[in-house]
């Protein structure tokens, strides 16, 4: 194991945050992950319906009032079977320690089918936060609630906070996140970056027309940067990406399959709108530069478009850095991110109230024996290329390919 991961897993039982067994948590913001070796696809189910939903045989019911109500009413047969008929073992992966259902696990089973595995986090299946009033500490779905929300749709507030280990979201053991307000500073100057080949991540304007965000985010399945979308500030105002910078190392499927480069994790976006001039940029700040007690011991203030709030900013306030490694430029987090967060802001406040970034969020790391540690990319491998990018020094335009280094060194 490497000693900075030990270190991180000490710090960690430290502060409460692991116990023995390991963290509280398992999943979070990119998933260097693939099916168990072997999964099958699912057996046909039992009864009336078929498997005419364009989602059938993903392994996700997606029937309404039992699965997700992707699909009308019958068309998921297979996803649903087990949904429908009882609860039972029958996926190959079952009895091994690890839900593989999707939403809550691996993906690897059909829901339903790993029932002695998913059994702890079954009653979070199907339900998130998306609703309006999420996190406001009073159930409002229907029937539970006052049902000023729609069912399934008040998560914490219904179900509670807690989250043991084998959910498939790294919340440490408890969602700690709020909503964020979205008109106030510096929330304003984050927003969301909708890819042209498809998927968005969470991007921050780090200048007028300068973004930061993951370089993961940028590429497609086929491991080639495409730049080409829009960013959405939280006001509505839009602007196209023009130009891109990356680290001339990152390669997509190294970074897909290995740990070895999450510290080039990075982008820089150029619009071709000033949208800071109207809205405000942040400063960038190397945060773990100054030494890890210093790092360790800063608020951190995070905030994304997670894949279970809707279209609500959620972060965390007041989390913190466990670890930092200088040389991967990366450091390792206690907050709680997931799916949707990759490329959201880590920022630190000033005493003049003042934010400023340190670091963006990534993916996370596998650690033998242990659950994964949420991993960010810090501002310290990215910082010197802000400027000359900002002043057009550098940079590629959308549809070009990067040659040669990634900037001044």
């Amino acid at each position: 194991m490497k000693a900075w991961i030990a270190t991180a897993l000490a710090a960690l039982l430290s502060i409460g945050l692991m116990d023995d067994a390991g963290l509280s948590g398992s999943l979070s913001p990119w998933i260097k992950q693939e099916l168990k070796p072997g999964a099958a696809a699912p057996p046909q189910g039992r009864g009336g319906g078929d498997d005419s939903c364009q989602w059938a045989n993903d392994n996700e019911c997606d029937d309404p009032g039992i699965g997700t109500g992707a699909c009308r009413q019958g068309t998921d047969r297979s996803d649903c079977q087990y949904l429908i008929n009882g609860e039972q073992d029958a996926c190959q992966w079952a009895r091994d320690g690890e839900c593989d259902e999707p939403g809550i696990g691996t993906g690897a089973c059909v829901n339903g089918s790993d029932r002695t595995d998913c059994g702890p986090v079954a009653e979070l299946r199907f339900r998130n936060d998306s609703c309006d009033t999420a996190f406001n500490n009073i159930c409002e779905e229907p029937g539970v609630g006052n049902g000023r929300c729609q069912a399934r749709t008040d998560r914490r507030d219904c179900v509670g906070a807690e989250r043991p280990m084998t959910i498939n979201d790294h919340f440490f053991g408890r969602d700690d996140r709020v909503f964020v307000p979205v008109d106030q500073y510096p929330w304003t100057m984050v927003g969301q970056i909708t890819m042209a080949a498809g998927g968005s991540c969470t991007a921050t304007l780090i200048g007028a027309d300068v973004l930061i965000t993951a370089a993961h985010c940028i590429h497609g399945e086929n491991g080639q940067a495409n730049a080409a979308g829009e960013f959405v500030a939280n006001n509505g105002q839009r602007a196209r990406v023009t130009h891109y910078l990356i680290d001339r190392n990152f390669d997509y499927r190294r970074f897909n399959t290995t740990d070895e480069i999450d510290g080039l994790d990075w982008a820089m976006l150029r619009l071709d709108r000033r949208l800071g001039d109207e809205i405000g940029y942040l400063q960038v700040m190397d945060l773990t530069g100054e030494g890890l007690p210093r790092a360790r011991s800063a608020d951190l203030y995070q905030a994304g478009f997670s894949w279970d709030t809707g279209t609500h900013l959620s972060g965390n306030l007041g989390c913190h850095i466990i670890a930092v490694q200088d040389g991967e430029n990366t450091f390792a987090h206690e907050c709680d991110t997931t799916r949707g967060d990759s490329g959201s802001p880590f920022m630190v406040r000033s005493s003049g109230g003042r934010y400023s970034v340190v670091g963006t969020d990534s993916s996370f790391r596998r650690v033998p024996g242990q659950p994964v540690m949420n991993i960010a990319v810090s501002a310290a491998g990215w910082t010197r290329f802000v400027e000359p990018f900002r002043n057009r020094q550098i940079g590629v335009a959308v549809g070009g390919r990067q040659q040669g280094g990634s900037g001044p060194k």
